[in-house]
């Protein structure tokens, strides 16, 4: 190959290389973008540990406990009425009222 027939190839060996660059650039930097955001979020979710799953997962344990307790708290209420009413009472231990005691 000599010089002249290399200045024929050169034009063309650069116009390749010129497109194989702009369509190479202009295929790739979407995927790069994408990468580079799936990158950026995997590095964010390895500094923040998984607080969000943790926190709902208490939430809902405070929120079955809180039910509990409140269903706890009105039979309590409802023993007491029982435990209290005058007349049930009296028809439970007959002779044992303490207002039968003193008379």
């Amino acid at each position: 190959m000599g010089p002249a027939e290399l200045e024929l190839i050169a034009p063309m060996i650069f116009a390749i290389i010129l497109t194989l660059t702009i369509g190479g650039v202009i295929l790739l930097k979407p995927i790069a973008n994408k990468l580079g955001h799936l990158l950026e979020a995997m590095a964010k979710e390895r500094s923040e540990p998984q607080l969000g799953a943790e926190i709902g997962h208490l939430r809902d344990l405070l929120e079955t406990t809180n039910a509990r307790l409140s269903l706890l708290e009105e039979r309590q209420e409802f023993t007491e009425a029982l435990l209290n009413d005058p007349e049930r009472r009296r028809a439970r231990l007959p002779g044992s009222d303490p207002k039968d005691v003193g008379e």
